[in-house]
This record gives C-alpha cells, sequence and structure tokens, in this order.
C-alpha cells in the first residue's frame, strides 16, 4: 500500500507511520520538515506547508491512501483535498471527541452521537471552537470522498512521545510515591487509548478499505482516575494515597480530569469490530515510565510542581 502521511514526525503521527511501516506500506511523509528530520530514515519526504497552503509538493503524486493527522481548520482540509482528491484511494481523518454534542449523551455513547454545529476557520482554536473546527473538516471529508472517506476520534492518547505530558504526569506522580493530590472525584472515569493500539486501528481500516467513523477509545476494561493513579503505582513498585482536592483549587484542564463523565465512557465496540487490539493499561504505564526516564525527566508542559502539590496536601488533606 502507497499511503501518505499529513504530518507524522510528532505523537501520534510517529505511531501510525512506524505500524504502516511495520505493516509494508510504501509511506511517504508531508509537513514542513522541521521536527523529526532524524526519524524514519529512507521514507520520502516531501515539503509543504498547510498554514500557507503550499501544497504543491503533493501535485502529480499518487497513494492508495492518506491519513490527515494534522487537518484542524475546514481551509487546510479543503485545500488538501482539491490537490489529492483525483490522486488518492481513501482519505483517514483523525478527528476528535470534542466534535459531539453532550446533551442527552449518557454511558456508552456510539459514532452516531450528535455532533456539534461546525465552525469555519475560527481564529483561535479553544474549547469551544475546536470541536466544531473538528467537524467542518469530517464534513469535508466525506463530502468530496462520499464512501472513500474514513473518520477516527480518538479520546485521550497516551503513550511515549506524548508531547503534552498529560499522562506521563501521573505516571511519573505515582511513580514518586505518597500522599497524591487528585483533583475533583477519584472515582471519574478515564478512557485512554495508547498511541500504538490507535496506531494499528489506522493501519487496518486502510487495509481493509473500510469507510465510516470509529472511536478510538481505551483501555478495554473500564478505568476510574484513581484506579489510573493506583496502577501507575503498582508499576512502579510505590505506594499511594489519594487526597481529592476541589477542582477549583487547580488550573483547568488538569491532566485527565474531566468534569463531563459520559465523555469518558463512549463505546469502542465498532473500533474494537474494525481490530483495534488493547495494549493493557499497565503495558502502557510502564512504556512512559521508561520513556521518561530515559529522557531524563525534564520539566512536565502538564500538572502542577510538588511545592504546589504539597500545599493543596496541607490545605485539604486532614
Amino acid at each position: 500500500m502507497r499511503m501518505l502521511i499529513l504530518g507524522g514526525t510528532a505523537f501520534v503521527g510517529r505511531a501510525i507511520v512506524t505500524d504502516a511501516l511495520a505493516s509494508g506500506a510504501e509511506v511517504t511523509l508531508f509537513g514542513r520538515g522541521r521536527t523529526g528530520r532524524e526519524l524514519f530514515p529512507g521514507v520520502r519526504r516531501l515539503l509543504g506547508d498547510r498554514d500557507s497552503g503550499d501544497y504543491a509538493a503533493l501535485r502529480g503524486g499518487e497513494w492508495d491512501a492518506v491519513v490527515d493527522v494534522s487537518g484542524y481548520l475546514l481551509r487546510q482540509v479543503r485545500e488538501a483535498a482539491d490537490v489529492l482528491e483525483g490522486s488518492v484511494g481513501r482519505y483517514l481523518f483523525i478527528s476528535s471527541h470534542a466534535v459531539y454534542m453532550r446533551s442527552g449523551v449518557g454511558p456508552g455513547s456510539d459514532e452516531d452521537t450528535p455532533l456539534r454545529p461546525p465552525v469555519v476557520d475560527p481564529p483561535v482554536l479553544d474549547e469551544d471552537t475546536y470541536g466544531p473546527s473538528k467537524v467542518a473538516c469530517e464534513q469535508e471529508v466525506r463530502e468530496r470522498f462520499g464512501q472513500r472517506a474514513t473518520v477516527v476520534r480518538p479520546g485521550k492518547v497516551v503513550g511515549p512521545y506524548d508531547p503534552s505530558d498529560t499522562f506521563a504526569y501521573w505516571v511519573r506522580r505515582a511513580a514518586r510515591g505518597g500522599r497524591v493530590a487528585v483533583p475533583g472525584d477519584p472515582r471519574q472515569p478515564v478512557q485512554v487509548v495508547d498511541c500504538r493500539d490507535l496506531a494499528r486501528l489506522v493501519v487496518r481500516l486502510l487495509e481493509d478499505d473500510r469507510p465510516g467513523a470509529f472511536h478510538a477509545v481505551g483501555p478495554k476494561e473500564p478505568v476510574t482516575l484513581g484506579g489510573l493513579v493506583e496502577t501507575c503505582a503498582r508499576v512502579a513498585g510505590s505506594e499511594v494515597e489519594l487526597v481529592p482536592v476541589p477542582l477549583d483549587a487547580v488550573p483547568p484542564f488538569f491532566p485527565l480530569v474531566r468534569p463531563y463523565w459520559p465523555g469518558q465512557q463512549r463505546s469502542a465496540a465498532r473500533a474494537r469490530a474494525a481490530g483495534m487490539p488493547s495494549t493493557p493499561l499497565e503495558s502502557t504505564v510502564a512504556d512512559v515510565l521508561a520513556w521518561d526516564r530515559e529522557r531524563g525527566e525534564p520539566p512536565l508542559q502538564s500538572g502542577i510542581g510538588a511545592e504546589e502539590e504539597q500545599a493543596l496536601l496541607d490545605r485539604y488533606g486532614a
């Protein structure tokens, strides 16, 4: 299979390229060439910039499938489709669970849950605009490619090389052991999907030439935020005591903390039936722990520092 990846040297794209190469695909990468240049030696690279609409390097090429990892605005997807519509077989778009309406949605919701109204090319992508912008992108892909369109909607993707550090925060914190400040309710459900499971689903969908929309969520067995922290501690060989603290006492969008619980209880049945595997949570934790230590445990991009957490424990731990 000849596969084109729009983006592909960062976190999710890196996992997809790795799986595609392992499956025997002939991969072409398209991007600005600013990061990950040491990765995937021998893989063909085409330079362009989606922000400026520079897709010239794609003209004249032919691929069996394209995976759009880096489309966030309708303009980006439309411009890519203008160039690729007659040059690719299937267009697989990586979307998000942020596309869904919240009203009337309960645990186990599937891919037919109503979507939010689309927003076209917002000047800022934030909590209010990110999901609706992805809806606009999805609609463009379906309108342009019809039965040749596939949409994958991941939950929170975790694993090695995640630049957000949202999962690494809990892995590292649990490994340190002791009393752990957990914002909100430790019984909150959490859905995380290993980046390698997401990648395998993407490649499998392309190999099977399968249309439709698919949730990429995990783990296989339901887990709570408290259970996840305890799993991280168990893997690291430490012991923890969970101390709930108020949500308003920590920064917004705290790692894996979500007040909207149904959004963390979506059905993975369709993706599982299509071949998405389920890496055990313990394995994902162990791999992230090893990766974090290998990179020297740099300052994290998410969460709070030890002093700030101690202040919370002193205030609310009694």
